[in-house]
């Protein structure tokens, strides 16, 4: 009977250290495959940015201010009605935040006209649009001027010019002041105040120039009616110039004539002097 409990002990020791060591190696198992999990996790690339990301376009440190030049070459009688339109679309604001600087327009035989505008970024392409419609484009151009060092410089000025300005208000706060040195204070802030306007104004310019793009339409007729244009003018003047020779002839006729009449009688006298001389020395 001692032996049946014996063997039964023994069984049941058996059974619980296979099911302890095939717990251990189900934990080991999962440890390790979480461990595995982990190191893949490190050991993996992060992904790669988002097409167009800071990573592919990395900051340069510019502030690029843009002007664009468009010049169109169409019919004469179209040039203003299509400089109306360019000046109109601006105006009206549909391109987003628009201005007209400087527009001018000149007519006969060669027309043409001028419409210079600032307007923002998106607005850029559609008005050039409006301004090509139906025509082609002769000639464009874009130019961006650098403004990040003038925007730091000025920044840093402005820096400056207000911890002067503060500790200048500090020390005329003080009452041992003498009258001449509250009259010098008083003079510096006030240069002081103006120089920071100068540079605020600066600042503002700054920002316009960034923030919004100056667009130049040069309107002129085309090439062929600039060449007809050209011809019938040649004929036009061709009148003109002949009658421009001819009062030049004139005009030289009359000064040399006065000229021509004092000067024969002189050469008749000199003449006959030197036929008498030679006679003489002959005799």
């Amino acid at each position: 009977m001692a032996y049946g409990f014996a063997k039964r002990l023994l069984a049941a020791a058996l059974v619980a250290g296979t099911l302890a060591g095939a717990a251990g190696c189900a934990r080991h198992d999962s440890e390790a495959a979480a461990d595995g999990t982990a190191a893949s996790a490190v050991a993996a690339p992060a992904a790669p940015p988002a097409e167009g990301g800071s990573a592919d376009k990395p900051d340069l440190g510019v502030l690029l201010a843009y002007q664009h030049r468009v010049l169109l070459r169409l019919p004469g009688e179209r040039i203003a009605t299509q400089a109306q339109a360019v000046r109109a679309g601006c105006d009206s604001g549909k391109f987003g935040a628009c201005a007209v600087l400087e527009m001018s327009q000149t007519g006969g035989d060669f027309p043409s006209a001028m419409v210079q505008v600032r307007i923002v970024p998106a607005g850029v392409e559609p008005l050039v649009a409006l301004a090509g419609k139906g025509e082609e484009i002769s000639d464009r151009s874009i130019q961006a001027d650098d403004l990040a060092a003038a925007v730091r410089d000025n920044a840093m000025l402005r820096d400056r010019l207000q911890k002067e300005h503060a500790r200048l208000l500090e020390f005329q706060q003080r009452d041992d002041l003498k009258l001449a040195d509250v009259l010098t204070l008083s003079n510096r802030i006030a240069e002081l105040e103006a120089q920071l306007q100068g540079a605020q104004q600066e600042a503002a310019q700054q920002q316009r120039r960034i923030s919004t793009q100056l667009i130049t339409f040069d309107f002129e007729t085309t090439r062929s009616q600039a060449s007809r244009s050209e011809i019938g003018e040649a004929f036009r003047d061709f009148g003109g110039i002949v009658a421009s020779v001819v009062a030049f002839l004139i005009r030289a006729i009359a000064v040399l004539l006065p000229l021509t009449l004092a000067v024969l009688p002189l050469l008749w006298l000199l003449r006959r002097y030197l036929r008498k001389r030679r006679q003489a020395r002959g005799g």
